[in-house]
This record gives C-alpha cells, structure tokens and sequence, in this order.
C-alpha cells in the first residue's frame, strides 16, 4: 500500500503561483501535505488556531496562513499570508491536480483477466481499471467496478454493484452490495454565483478485518486520507466524509454520518442515525446513543445521547422534566 496519490501531479513553483510573496523564489512544491506529515518540500496550510500544536512541529517547507496566524509558523518553514487559506489552497490543488476537482470516468476499465487474477473469482459484468491489484482467493460480485489503482489484499469478499476508486483495501475486509467507496467528497468554496470546486487529491485507507454493509458510502481525502481501523464494523447506510479517520473495533449501526475530518478513537460505539460534527475528536471507549448529534469533543470513555449530546445521566434527567 505504498500509492500516494491516485491522480497525475505538477511540480509547480511556488512563485509562479504567488508572485508577489516574498520567499525562496525557487521552492518547488514536490506535494501538498496536512500539517502534521508534511515534508520540507511540501506545501502546508493553516487556518486555525484549533491546529496550533501541528503548526509549531511541522516540517512543512511552506505554509498557507493568515497575517493573526503567521506568528505561530516556525522559522523553517516559509509563511504564505492570503487572506482565504481554504480557497488559495483549492487553487493551488487545482494546479498541481488539474485533474482532481471531478470523477471523470475511468477510461481503463476492462473485463478481468483470468491470466492476471488467478486466485480471484469474478461475478458477471465486472469491471477492472489499469494497475489494479487483487489478492489471492478474494471474491467479486457481479456488475462491481474496480477503477485504476485500487489495491485489494487477500481473503476479500467483495459485493455486487459496488463502485471502488482511490482506495487501498487490507486484507479479509468485507463490502457489501451497492456501496461507493472512494468518490469525492462534499467541498467547495462559495464565491458569487460560481462556486469553485475544492480538488480531492487523498484516498480511502481499510485496514484489515473491516467489514462495510450494503449501501455505505465513503468518500475519499481532500488533502489527507479517510481512514477505517481494524476490526470496525459499519452498518448499512452509514456515510463517512472527506478525511474522517475511524479508529480500531469500532461499532457504527446504520445512517451514521460523519462530517469532514472527524476523528475517531478506538471501541467506539454508535447508534443509528447519530450525526457526527465535522473537525470533532471522539476519544476511546465512547458510547454514542442512536439518533444523537455530537457537536463537541468527546474525553475517553464516555456514554453520551441526545442533541447536542451529553453524558447519558444528564440526559436521563433532563427526559424525565
């Protein structure tokens, strides 16, 4: 599992983008990385002071931020003041990944060969793109698609009517019928009458042991990837935004969803139809009760219900009024 990106890169100077900055004229932004796994040649930003620790550790060679935020970038690292971080970052994703902003069908789809696939066996209709790889005795369902790229390990089973893209997969995972994994995620930047097309460059990452019931959707990375932990089980239904990361022996019931970049302890448990604030961190051994929406941190072991949620004695006593 070692593809970086699924789409064609540029390598673009960071002068040519922001003419007017001054900085190392010859930076050549080599990828554009969060925060916290950013290299010396990558491109960083940083629009909140919620991400102050990431930005004082960085080893980002440059750094989209605001003039409030500029104090907290470290020396080594080279400011880039704008005065909107999220839609000077599209732009430069746009450049960098013309081709990111839209699901353009994957022009390499074929039927499967049996010469390459030995060890796997193909429902009818199915679908392979161009350096696809599929572990031994991993089974395919009918009328499933798998675009370019996607790796697939071993002992897989694999529905029908599903939509792979982006994605690298683990071993002994299940994904039930009719799910869409892998596809672009909800983002944008309002301006006027046009809004301009944030590009998802990150994938979806499943490790090993998952299982995915029907009809799940999981929509890939903006800039980071969208994460699942071992051993968690989603229902069906349940939609997971852009970078979500998902934590280990986890228990999701169905029509979940996560807004973007929610992050996931491990043994967390919810109920159906919560809903899951984007940017929020849920701690380990969390107990979510069904229809609840969580709309702030939540510490280790909690057991939490209700909108805005609370701690279950809380809510308890607030129903009984």
């Amino acid at each position: 599992m070692n593809s970086d990106s699924f789409f064609k890169k540029k390598k673009i100077k960071l002068a040519h983008i922001f003419p007017s900055q001054k900085f190392n004229r010859n930076f050549i932004i080599k990828n554009v990385k969060p925060l916290k796994i950013a290299k010396k040649d990558d491109l960083s930003f940083f629009d909140s002071i919620k991400y102050k620790s990431d930005v004082i550790s960085t080893n980002a060679g440059a750094c989209l931020t605001i003039s409030n935020l500029e104090k907290y970038v470290p020396k080594t690292t080279q400011a880039i003041i704008v005065k909107n971080v999220l839609f000077d970052l599209a732009k430069v994703l746009s450049k960098i990944y013309p081709e990111a902003h839209i699901d353009y069908p994957d022009s390499s789809l074929k039927k499967p060969s049996n010469k390459k696939y030995k060890s796997v066996k193909f429902g009818n209709n199915v679908l392979i793109g161009k350096d696809v790889k599929i572990g031994n005795y991993t089974v395919i369902g009918s009328n499933t698609i798998i675009e370019h790229g996607v790796e697939i390990g071993k002992n897989c089973v694999i529905g029908s009517g599903v939509i792979l893209k982006n994605s690298l997969i683990g071993e002994r995972v299940v994904i039930q019928d009719n799910c869409k994994i892998g596809q672009k995620g909800f983002g944008f930047i309002p301006i006027k009458n046009n809004n301009f097309k944030f590009p998802h460059i990150g994938r979806v990452v499943i490790s090993d042991n998952v299982e995915i019931a029907s009809s799940c959707t999981i929509d890939r990375g903006s800039v980071d990837d969208t994460v699942i932990g071992n051993n968690t089980y989603l229902d069906n239904q349940v939609h997971i935004a852009h970078n979500v990361k998902i934590g280990s022996n986890c228990m999701i019931a169905g029509q979940v969803g996560f807004a973007g970049s929610a992050i996931i302890g491990n043994n967390v448990s919810i109920g159906g139809q919560a809903g899951i604030s984007g940017h929020l961190k849920i701690g380990n051994n969390v107990r979510i009760g069904g229809g609840s929406g969580v709309v702030k941190d939540i510490d280790d072991n909690q057991v939490v219900m209700g909108y805005p949620a609370v701690p279950l004695k809380e809510f308890l006593k607030n129903s009984k009024k």
